[in-house]
């Protein structure tokens, strides 16, 4: 008896000490319930840049499409097969769930910090600065779906309480508006003080090059736009470039990945640890280059045969077989290889082109063009002979060339573009060159078998069942839920 008492007694005084209310054991310490800002968005910004780097067939095959690359012993996404995977599906969740809504409540929590803000001024002007750089990648991120397929989801997006069945907006005003937004973003920005410092993969905070990035971004949307309202594009363009774009190569939009997964470049993951061998550079995109005798045939791609000098590219659309062809570069294979969203060799080029359309840009579409491959080329590691050899070949000087300026410009810019698969994609869109090439053999999509090569992706399957309405009147508007559907700036 004497033995329980003494048990008790310590159970006993325990209870009487504590408190009634035994809420505080439901929490768990240990998760967070509220998540900072600045680490929703980093997620959202790497999330972002893995996205357009990422080669999986799961996710991103425009490098496919571009027809910079081919497949070896699968090659259903060469042959545009899009929902097999399902790949318009995760393209579409990723941007709008992992990008555009952690962007979204990063916002909303930086706005809430405004409306209670205590600090210095100059933590008031970072925290503008945060909500400028924010705004910034939304409408990179908003204008790079509208460019996959058109017309989507806006101004009632990422709201499932009040929208659950958001509707599409039309595309164009969609572009307007982003183009307005960056525009006000970047005069916004206040260049000297920070903003997002180490949570900023890409610039680490610096708002200067943010602000050239969101203007390099406007001249770009504005020369997408050139064939559908000249002079509004003319106007857009010529403000960017005065408010100031991307001059040089130290300008250039990266994110450097690191040496160990989960934060390696996604082409690592897919090059390299999954042990496979599914990708190869595609023929059309090789035998351009051996045309030109282009030097940076040595840095895009491996020789064969190994030592022989020559390149040899895998025939697009078709099976391959692995050993038989040039290799992609071990460069890009590097777990630290960097990311791109912008470069200062596109912005040169997107220069060419609007002086050629006759947009009243300092230099010439000569002087632009030339800019352009320079700087492209350095930025690959070519010797300074060697791309003065190259300028110099009569089927390269923008005077000699053949073809229309659209020719010209087209084929540089996507040879240019390599590794970069959604821009040059893009640019062949808008400008029709350089020709690519079908496969004999297509999957086929809403219109039937598949005969020019995909001008857009058709809109997720899930959106049949979740947003049934809204995807009809969508599809009903450009007249088929078609892959040669054109997005609204691709008029020829």
């Amino acid at each position: 008896m004497k033995n329980r008492l003494l048990i008790l007694i310590p159970i006993i005084s325990m209870f009487i000490s504590c408190s009634d209310d035994i809420t505080d054991l439901n929490k768990n310490t240990k998760d967070a319930t509220v998540v900072p800002a600045e680490f929703l968005f980093t997620n959202a910004e790497k999330a972002m840049m893995d996205q357009v780097t990422s080669t999986s067939v799961n996710f991103n095959i425009f490098r496919l499409f571009s027809q910079q690359w081919t497949e070896v012993q699968y090659p259903q996404e060469s042959q545009y097969d899009l929902t097999g995977r399902k790949i318009p599906d995760a393209h579409w969740n990723v941007y709008y769930r992992d990008v555009l809504r952690d962007f979204k409540e990063s916002k909303n929590l930086l706005l809430d910090k405004k409306a209670h803000f205590v600090g210095s001024p100059a933590e008031a002007k970072a925290l503008d600065n945060k909500l400028a750089i924010i705004d910034i990648l939304s409408s990179y991120t908003y204008g790079l779906l509208v460019d996959t397929f058109g017309d989507i989801p806006y101004t009632e997006s990422l709201d499932i309480i009040k929208y659950p069945q958001p509707k599409y907006d039309d595309a164009k005003t969609i572009y307007m508006d982003l183009i307005a937004k960056l525009t006000a973003a970047s005069h916004a920005l206040d260049k000297n003080n920070g903003s997002f410092d180490s949570a900023d993969l890409v610039y680490h905070g610096n708002t200067a090059k943010w602000a050239k990035f969101a203007n390099s971004l406007r001249l770009r949307m504005a020369i997408n736009m050139a064939d559908v309202d000249a002079s509004y594009a003319s106007a857009q363009a010529l403000a960017a470039i005065a408010d100031g774009i991307i001059a040089s190569s130290a300008d250039s939009a990266y994110l450097v990945y690191t040496p160990l997964q989960p934060n390696t470049n996604p082409l690592y993951v897919d090059l390299v640890a999954s042990g496979r061998n599914d990708f190869l550079p595609a023929d059309t995109f090789v035998n351009k280059m051996n045309d030109l005798s282009d030097p940076r045939r040595a840095e895009y791609f491996t020789e064969y045969p190994e030592g022989s000098g020559t390149y040899k590219g895998g025939v697009y659309g078709v099976l391959n077989t692995y050993a038989n062809f040039s290799h992609l570069t071990p460069t890009i294979k590097e777990p630290e290889y960097p990311g791109v969203l912008f470069t200062y060799s596109e912005v040169e080029f997107l220069l060419a082109e609007a002086s050629a359309r006759g947009m009243a840009v300092a230099g010439t579409p000569a002087s632009h063009y030339t800019a352009a491959i320079t700087a492209s080329m350095t930025d690959w590691g070519v010797a300074p002979a060697d791309i003065a050899t190259y300028l110099a070949r009569p089927d390269v000087a923008y005077a000699t060339a053949t073809g229309t300026w659209q020719q010209k410009i087209g084929t540089q810019s996507w040879i240019a573009l390599y590794n970069r698969g959604f821009e040059a994609w893009t640019s062949y869109r808008r400008l029709d060159f350089p020709v690519l090439n079908v496969p004999p053999v297509t999957y086929e999509d809403a219109d039937g078998p598949i005969k020019v090569v995909p001008r857009r992706y058709s809109y997720p399957g899930a959106e049949e069942t979740l947003n049934s309405t809204n995807l009809k009147a969508a599809v009903s508007k450009i007249g088929s839920n078609g892959t040669s559907k054109r997005i609204f700036w691709d008029k020829f």
